[in-house]
């Protein structure tokens, strides 16, 4: 069930390691980086909770969430096709804003999916199951430029003068392959449960037809957002800043910093821009393989505790790149990256493993999608502001970009310990009494309801 998200990854793992070079390659200047990346957090603000909301509301062929994935991937093959083809920055930024959408229509069921699927005492190992499906296809992803050139040997043709090298075109077509392949398996080996009343189910979906209703479902579900959701509103705010100051500026920091790079028309800029994917990969690698390890410490230990743990390590690795200087050294940067990974790793699984035993089972979906806002609502703050802190405090420092995503990394771990986990069935029984004004029938006390 979780083998297409080995194909979104794809889509995200390339446009991580590459847009940045994009955008400059095109003539971007690093304080408009942040800018041209809004994109990404705005589509998943505006995409992911109404589509979460109308998957809760579907049932059709191909079930509640199989139309969605379907959706997105062909949406989003079609433009990882053209992105690398973009002639200007302008361009490009408009193929990311349908890019991001697309992508953000095929994940977010997905994350609904498992928990449709699933009991509570297997989310964790679903969840953990959807990180190494990622970084195994971020693996792949982040490398495919530096394996264009260096295995496959493909070089440009006389008289190509397109401003994106060839090698990333290349791979932003394989990638649009993959990401189509790996979601239309799920879609066609994975079915769905269908509601248990279905009879109900399709006369509540004719009673609130329409967008308003959607939007509506949405507003309603903030206001009773519950309490083990608001906690980690703030850690997702605090990762999701980290992780932004990663993906805008380590690729353009690798290159300027550690490889000595004059301008993105020197030799040494793409050298460096293939060893940042190659890094990637590196955090990618760890990410498939700390995945297994989350498998068992979930099942052991505290979860607040694993995620703890692993977001400290990735804090250790974005402020450890501000001590690598020169070629020579790049190699530690595979280091840095692969404490980000472990951290990475618990990202994907962890928050959405103590959250999906805190919600109502109808409605999943949408507060899967409403999660989302804590992180893309910090991704947006750091698209508009950023670059006054690029231009302003850090000079155009990239590197110390990364440091401080570092930064916000080691709060969010700080913040985890704040975290409590809250049964949803608790929650349930406050609704029932406020709405019907009274309690349900008490179960006798040997049962998994009454403990």
């Amino acid at each position: 069930m979780s083998f297409g998200f080995l194909g979104i990854q794809f889509g995200w793992g390339l446009q991580m390691a590459n847009m940045s070079a994009i955008y400059q390659y095109l003539g971007a200047r690093p304080d408009q980086i942040a800018k041209l990346w809004i994109a990404a957090p705005l589509t998943g603000l505006l995409v992911q909770p109404i589509i979460g909301a109308m998957s809760d509301r579907t049932w059709g062929r191909l079930g509640r969430r199989r139309p969605y994935f379907l959706a997105g991937a062909i949406l989003s093959s079609l433009a990882l096709i053209a992105m690398p083809n973009a002639s200007a920055v302008w361009l490009a930024a408009g193929l990311l804003w349908i890019l991001d959408a697309s992508i953000n229509i095929s994940m977010e069921p997905f994350r609904a999916f498992v928990a449709d699927k699933l009991p509570e005492e297997q989310r964790s190992a679903g969840f953990s199951m959807q990180s190494l499906f990622i970084g195994l296809g971020a693996v792949i992803a982040s490398a495919l430029p530096w394996m264009m050139t260096n295995w496959f040997q493909v070089t440009a043709a006389a008289g190509d003068l397109r401003a994106v090298p060839i090698t990333v075109r290349y791979s932003f077509y394989l990638g649009a392959v993959a990401f189509f392949g790996a979601v239309l398996w799920t879609v066609m080996t994975s079915p769905e449960y269908p509601p248990d009343d279905l009879e109900r189910f399709r006369l509540t979906k004719g009673q609130h037809p329409g967008m308003a209703a959607t939007i509506g479902e949405i507003w309603s579900a903030l206001r009773e957002m519950p309490a083990t959701m608001r906690r980690l509103a703030l850690v997702q705010l605090a990762t999701w800043l980290g992780l932004f100051c990663m993906w805008l500026y380590f690729t353009p920091a690798v290159s300027n910093h550690v490889f000595g790079a004059a301008n993105p028309q020197d030799p040494l800029y793409q050298a460096g821009n293939e060893w940042a994917g190659l890094c990637y990969m590196t955090e990618n690698a760890v990410t498939f393989f700390v995945a297994f390890i989350l498998l068992g410490l979930a099942a052991k230990m505290n979860r607040r505790q694993v995620h703890s743990i692993c977001l400290l390590c990735g804090a250790v690795g974005l402020i450890s790149i501000g001590f690598i200087h020169g070629v020579e050294n790049r190699g530690w940067l595979h280091f840095s990256l692969g404490l980000v990974g472990v951290a990475w790793a618990s990202i994907l699984a962890m928050p959405y493993a103590i959250l999906a035993g805190a919600l109502p089972p109808e409605k999943t979906g949408v507060y899967m999608g409403i999660f989302n806002f804590f992180i893309v609502l910090p991704e947006i703050v750091a698209a508009l502001c950023f670059d006054k802190v690029m231009a302003g405090l850090l000079h155009n420092n990239q590197v110390a970009a990364v440091m401080v995503g570092g930064g916000f990394l080691l709060l969010a771990a700080i913040l985890v310990q704040f975290v409590r986990e809250e049964p949803v069935i608790r929650e349930e029984l406050e609704r029932i009494v406020e709405e019907e004004g009274m309690l349900p029938t008490m179960t006798p006390p040997e049962t998994p309801l009454a403990q």
